[in-house]
C-alpha cells in the first residue's frame, strides 16, 4: 500500500463519500498539500499519497510507468474501502489523475486538475527529461532543484516569497536521486490523454497559475474546452505550483468547487 499523509475529517459524522485525494507534483512529495489539509475542518477526509520512493516511502520500481502510479492509488482507495472520492492532482499528479480516469473512473465523483495538461511530452520535452536524468545521476537532487526551481515557481514567488522558494528547494533536495530518476521514467512513458477528456462526466475544476510557464494557461483552457462539465480558475501571481504559491486563492477555488459542485 502507498504511504500517505492522512487527515481525517474533523466533524462528528462525516459522510463516507467526503474523501479528497490529492496527488503531488514532480519532484515533490505529498507534503506539498499541507496547506490543503485544513479541508478536514470542512468535513473532508484528506488523503495525500506519496508516489513510490517519495516522502521517505519505499521505491517499488526503478522504471515505473504512469499506469503504475495510477494503479497504486486505485489499490489504496480500494484497500481503504473508499467507493468514490474527489480526486485532484497537480502537474504529474494531474497526469496520474487522468490515468485513473482512464482505468477506474467509477472511483471518482469529482476531478481537480491543477497546472497540468493532457498531451504527451513533445520531442523537446523528452530531450529535457533525458538531460535531467543525466543530471540527477551525476550530480544529485541539489542540482535538480537548482535547475527546476526557476520554472516551477512564478516570477512573483521567486521575487517576493523566499519562504516558498526555500520550502520547495528543501523538498526536492531531500528526495533520493534514484526516486527522481524513477519518476522521470514514468513521465517519459506517459501517453497522450486527449482521448480521456471527452469521457469525463464528473464535475471538474481546472486551476492554473497565470505565471505558469511549464503548463501555461492556454493548456488549461484546452482542458476546459475538451471536458464537458469543467470550469477554469486562473490564479494571479502564481506559477506552476499554484497551491503552494497562492494557497489562500487556491483554497478559495477548491472550497467553492467542493461546496457547490460535488
Amino acid at each position: 500500500m502507498l504511504t500517505f499523509v492522512d487527515t481525517p475529517a474533523r466533524t462528528a459524522s462525516p459522510s463516507t463519500l467526503d474523501t479528497l485525494v490529492l496527488l503531488h507534483a514532480f519532484p515533490l512529495n505529498a507534503h506539498m498539500w499541507d496547506e490543503q489539509r485544513g479541508f478536514a475542518d470542512r468535513g473532508w477526509h484528506v488523503i495525500a499519497p506519496h508516489f513510490s520512493g517519495f516522502g521517505g516511502s519505499d521505491l517499488a520500481s526503478d522504471t515505473p510507468s504512469m499506469d503504475d502510479y495510477a494503479d497504486a492509488v486505485i489499490e489504496l482507495l480500494r484497500d481503504l474501502r473508499i467507493e468514490r472520492a474527489v480526486l485532484g492532482g497537480l502537474s504529474m499528479g494531474g497526469y496520474a489523475s487522468l490515468t485513473i480516469m482512464r482505468r477506474a473512473p467509477e472511483l471518482v465523483r469529482g476531478l481537480i486538475l491543477a497546472d497540468t495538461k493532457s498531451p504527451a511530452d513533445s520531442l523537446e520535452a523528452r530531450e529535457q527529461r533525458h538531460k535531467l536524468l543525466t543530471l540527477v545521476r551525476e550530480e544529485g537532487a541539489e542540482a535538480v532543484a537548482g535547475t527546476m526551481l526557476p520554472n516551477l515557481l512564478g516570477k512573483t514567488t521567486r521575487e517576493h516569497r523566499s519562504s516558498v522558494v526555500e520550502y520547495v528547494h528543501g523538498m526536492i533536495r531531500e528526495t533520493p536521486p534514484e526516486t527522481i530518476a524513477s519518476a522521470i521514467y514514468a513521465l517519459l512513458s506517459r501517453v497522450d490523454a486527449a482521448d480521456v477528456l471527452p469521457q469525463i462526466a464528473v464535475p471538474t475544476l481546472i486551476i492554473v497559475g497565470d505565471e505558469d510557464t511549464i503548463t501555461p494557461p492556454s493548456m488549461s483552457q484546452s482542458l476546459e474546452q475538451a471536458i464537458t462539465n469543467a470550469e477554469l480558475v486562473t490564479i494571479e501571481a502564481a506559477g506552476h505550483l499554484s497551491n503552494l504559491e497562492q494557497p489562500q486563492r487556491f483554497n478559495e477555488a477548491l472550497a467553492a468547487f467542493l461546496d457547490h459542485r460535488v
